[in-house]
């Protein structure tokens, strides 16, 4: 490779059981004196919960805080509007989001519009932030989107059901916290489709025309973690070591596409969420075969190296033979954790595709994917993982 790139990702990262204590007196070295917490309300009811441990570390420091829990799954602009108002409300100074991608993208999305203009929508794109946000640390709750890592912040158009994508290094949180001690009590399907973006996560960037050798050695390690780690984290919750091996695989594969971005399975995926509001991972779980097989002609041979990360003998098969073994190991994955067998399952209408298919091609995503498609080609992998992927 003999071109430049850069690499994004937050000033400090704290990982590990217990880090979730650090957060009080990280909070007084940013000068936070009353940072708004954004969060869901059901992460806010438990008992020693995420929540409760994030304002008792804050607590502790002597950071005054107020708890916005106005966040939705795929959040709404009319969740970014609440909080904002809520900001303003109660003369906060900083943010701090608490849960999964739905709380860091609220948070994000709170920011831009606090600083850059009250019209988010407006602002969907590459790099279109002029102002930075108000200073943002992040604690993740969920093994799954990497966006307390990232740039990206994915917001939901409630109207129009059309999900958009504000990227911009601005968008970065100052500090993230990844507490495998905090997921333990996650749900086994929250778990799975989580887990399998992740997996997503670490794929998309492996093949993009945008890799590069940083992000390469993220992704392989990132594969190889989530496919010991997921299944054994999706039978048992509990298992502390799993949990923490998926969240090394989350960061890495956020880091990854943070810089190498991603492809037609999220592009086409924000459209599957925004339509009919369905759980963002298993959107891009059920995408991934289609998509990726889809994508096998542009680059053979990074799928062939797939093969081999995820533990296939591809010695005496053909190139395409051995690229194909990679296609296998997606569908094997997302079998055994349970993800559907259809697009149909959430609700998916093939009467939609042609629309959802011209949002796709103008996702801040499909511009990476190895293999440019037109409208019809995407039609049709819609109606392919609607007629199902198994």
């Amino acid at each position: 490779m003999n071109r430049q790139f850069d690499f994004l990702m937050p000033s400090v990262n704290f990982f590990g059981p217990g880090v979730i204590a650090k957060i009080g007196d990280r909070a007084k070295m940013l000068n936070m004196h009353k940072p708004l917490i954004v969060t869901t309300e059901g992460l806010s009811k438990i008992d020693n919960g995420p929540v409760k441990q994030t304002t008792a570390a804050l607590e502790k420091a002597g950071v005054d805080y107020v708890v916005f829990t106005g966040v939705e799954p795929n959040p709404k602009i009319r969740n970014v509007q609440a909080g904002k108002k809520m900001y303003q409300d109660e003369n906060c100074d900083s943010i701090i989001t608490v849960g999964g991608g739905s709380a860091h993208d609220c948070g994000k999305g709170i920011g831009i519009v606090l600083t850059n203009g009250d019209d988010i929508s407006k602002l969907a794109g590459i790099e279109t932030l002029d102002n930075p946000l108000p200073p943002l640390m992040a604690v993740n709750t969920t093994a799954g989107t990497g966006s307390e890592l990232t740039r990206h912040a994915v917001i939901t158009n409630e109207k129009t059901h059309l999900k958009f994508v504000v990227v911009s290094w601005r968008n970065i949180p100052l500090v993230s916290f990844n507490d495998p001690m905090l997921m333990l009590d996650i749900p086994q399907d929250i778990t799975a489709a989580t887990g399998c973006d992740a997996f997503v996560q670490a794929i998309e960037p492996y093949v993009s025309v945008d890799h590069n050798p940083i992000t390469d050695s993220q992704c392989k390690e990132a594969i190889q973690l989530i496919q010991t780690a997921l299944p054994e984290v999706v039978a048992n919750g509990h298992n502390v070591e799993a949990r923490t091996k998926m969240v090394e695989a989350e960061m890495l594969a956020g880091m990854a596409f943070n810089n190498a971005n991603l492809g037609y399975v999220h592009a086409m995926a924000h459209q599957l969420g925004g339509q009919y509001d369905a759980p963002h991972g298993v959107c891009c779980a059920l995408l991934l075969t289609t998509v990726e097989e889809y994508n096998l002609i542009a680059c053979p041979e990074r799928f062939a190296e797939l093969a081999k990360v995820m533990g296939y003998d591809t010695t005496g098969l053909t190139l395409y033979e051995a690229a194909q073994k990679s296609i296998d190991g997606m569908r094997e994955m997302c079998k055994l954790v349970g993800i559907p067998a259809s697009i149909k399952e959430i609700g998916a209408k093939p009467e939609d595709f042609e629309m959802m298919a011209k949002n796709a091609l103008k996702d801040g995503n499909a511009f990476s994917n190895p293999r440019k498609g037109t409208v019809e080609d995407v039609v049709k992998l819609y109606q392919k993982a609607y007629d199902g992927i198994y």
